[in-house]
């Protein structure tokens, strides 16, 4: 009896922490969207969803990125957990600890202002950049790198396994990001929202990952009972 409940709250603090993951994507974007359409002289067409950390209200946006990284770190916890010993539990919860921590750091540091926003800042590009600017850029970088890469340790970890759909499925969620980020480059009068959707692909995999390992716990736990 001990050992069965032992085993419940075991796989039961797992499913908690990957619930953190499975809400950051949908937290993270319901924040950002109320912003798109209330923040003034913000244009989601030419404005980085980082640029909404500046202004008096830059502290909703920062705080969005704080939070949505520790949910991605309690994530990564819960991953090690269940993986433990398999594909992915030391490099995949790895990284996604590390984009966690990239999140909540690109939060505690500020962009540079530019093309108009906040409202009174210059229509151009900044000369030059800070090193507050430098460095959410770096930890926005790193997070991100990090991420693809967990999108292919977890292709690896599916595809072992024969779940084909699913291996497919991270590796495009590693592939498509950056397509989409040199397609943002090129089209420079909608990279806000190219470079949006490209965040929308790579954030979203750690919910849906995070999701689906949810319900492989659950099953876990209802084959430990029988």
């Amino acid at each position: 009896m001990k050992q069965a409940s032992a085993k419940t709250n075991y796989f039961n603090g797992i499913r908690k922490l990957l619930m953190g993951g499975a809400i950051s994507a949908p937290f993270f974007y319901a924040i950002v969207l109320v912003q798109v359409f209330t923040r003034t002289g913000f244009d989601i067409k030419r404005h980085a969803i980082s640029s909404l950390t500046l202004g008096d209200l830059g502290w909703i946006q920062r705080t969005d990125f704080i939070v949505t990284g520790l949910f991605a770190v309690l994530a990564a916890f819960g991953i090690r957990s269940l993986l433990r010993g398999g594909v992915g539990s030391t490099w995949g919860s790895l990284l996604i600890g590390i984009y966690g921590f990239g999140m909540a750091t690109a939060g505690i540091f500020r962009p540079d202002p530019g093309l108009g926003f906040p409202s009174g800042t210059p229509e151009g590009m900044p000369a030059s950049m800070s090193d507050e600017a430098a460095l959410h850029s770096a930890a926005f970088f790193m997070s991100f790198i990090c991420l693809i890469a967990a999108c292919f340790i977890f292709a690896r970890r599916f595809a072992e396994q024969g779940k084909r759909v699913w291996s497919v499925y991270c590796m495009a969620s590693g592939i498509v990001p950056p397509l989409l980020i040199i397609l943002g480059f090129s089209v420079i009068s909608w990279i806000g929202v190219i470079m949006a959707c490209s965040g929308i692909i790579a954030f979203g995999f750690v919910s849906v990952i995070a999701t689906h390992l949810r319900a492989e716990a659950a099953f876990r736990l209802r084959e430990s009972k029988i």
